[in-house]
């Protein structure tokens, strides 16, 4: 990423990183992603918020380099995951008598993932405190679980710009920092993968958004908000508790008979009324799964047994399902039950974070038989009874 003017003594110094198509080992990036880093210039001193992937941080210091940096005051750390962080003590080398300003808990953090930095080369903030660069004064809000427990955001008072990290991020390489072509489908599939699980906490920290009323946001994953409205309208969309009149099928089928199940699932409820999406889990892009989690009232797992358990790619996914603590209201299965019948009892202890209901599963012999095929409309017409009751239909 070339170095992009955000204002008036404010630059984008961070790297996009074009090539990557899996985040932590799991989420894929089908459109790659960027390492965000601003760096702010005082009339006294100056700031780097956040750094970069270390596996990014010589285009880091080719951008610093261009812009004739000689000295950082205060490298601002909002986040200690390595993405934001691993440039640290880099920088440090690089600039001697920079302080990393951070909150007690992400120091600790800091300190953990990266040894060689010591208690000397931190200046811990607390929650709205402030720093002043001369010029211009640095605030920082402590917003926890967005997405760590240490997470905080960075407020430059005077340009009412406010620094985010990941907080309404997303996932997408781009040339240019201020292109928001796309937004909305990257920065749904963000939140849905990273945020959804701590939306309860995030209807807070909306509030301290709130607050701010920032003129700009500028994350450090993505573009910069230059409407801030858009993205935190969408936000609050997707925290709500509101679900919508939409079903996921997800299916895995080894020979056929739950592909079968899922299909004619799929056009039941489709056909009573019911937005439906279906997808086989041996192909599926758990990054689409997770942004139709945040919508759907209805999931309906549909897969054979496999050793007396809930056949593993089923099995995974149910777990990261769990694991999103989404907000569906109505839960299900359909199982092949050639060898057992544990698959049921196994996907219930699966989800204990489910607060919804489960709708009674069913059990197929093999090759769905007439007899199966209505029981999978019945269990349509089970789900449009239930999305009558929470006024869906």
């Amino acid at each position: 990423m070339a170095v992009k003017k955000i204002a008036q003594g404010i630059n984008s110094v961070g790297a996009v990183d074009w090539d990557r198509k899996l985040f932590d080992e799991l989420i894929p990036l089908p459109e790659g992603t960027s390492y965000n880093s601003y760096f702010i210039e005082g009339n006294e001193k100056t700031a780097l918020i956040d750094t970069v992937d270390p596996v990014k941080t010589h285009e880091l210091f080719k951008n610093l380099d261009s812009l004739g940096v000689k000295k950082i005051d205060y490298v601002i750390a909002n986040h200690a995951e390595q993405d934001h962080s691993g440039s640290l003590p880099a920088v440090l080398k690089k600039f001697p008598g920079a302080k990393i300003v951070t909150n007690e808990k992400c120091k600790g953090f800091l300190k953990d993932f990266m040894p060689e930095l010591n208690d000397g080369d931190f200046m811990t903030v607390a929650d709205k405190q402030e720093i002043s660069l001369g010029s211009r004064t640095l605030q920082f809000f402590l917003t926890p679980w967005v997405h760590w427990p240490e997470t905080m955001i960075t407020l430059l008072k005077e340009d009412k710009i406010l620094f985010t990290c990941d907080y309404f991020g997303s996932h997408v390489a781009v040339s240019d920092i201020f292109d928001t072509a796309h937004t909305y489908t990257s920065a749904k599939r963000y939140y849905a993968e990273i945020m959804s699980p701590f939306r309860n906490v995030i209807k807070k920290n909306m509030e301290i958004v709130r607050s701010i009323n920032p003129a700009m946001i500028c994350p450090s994953h993505g573009v910069v908000h230059t409407d801030p409205s858009k993205i935190m309208s969408w936000y609050d969309e997707w925290i709500k508790d509101d679900v919508k009149n939409y079903a996921l099928v997800l299916y895995i089928s080894m020979h056929h008979s739950m592909k079968a199940a899922a299909e004619h699932l799929a056009d039941s409820l489709a056909n009573k009324g019911v937005r439906t999406k279906l997808y086989n889990l041996s192909n599926a892009d758990i990054g689409e799964i997770a942004m139709d989690l945040v919508d759907a009232a209805t999931v309906i797992v549909c897969a054979p047994t496999v050793l007396a358990g809930v056949h593993p790619v089923a099995a995974n996914v149910v777990y990261l399902f769990n694991a999103l603590r989404t907000k569906t209201k109505f839960l299900s299965l359909i199982t092949g039950w050639n060898w057992m019948e544990k698959a049921q009892e196994a996907l219930a202890a699966m989800v204990p974070n489910f607060k919804g209901e489960l709708i009674a599963p069913l059990k197929i012999q093999g090759y769905p038989k007439k007899a199966d095929f209505e029981a999978i409309d019945a269990m349509a017409q089970a789900v449009v009874e239930k999305h009558k009751t929470i006024n869906l239909i």
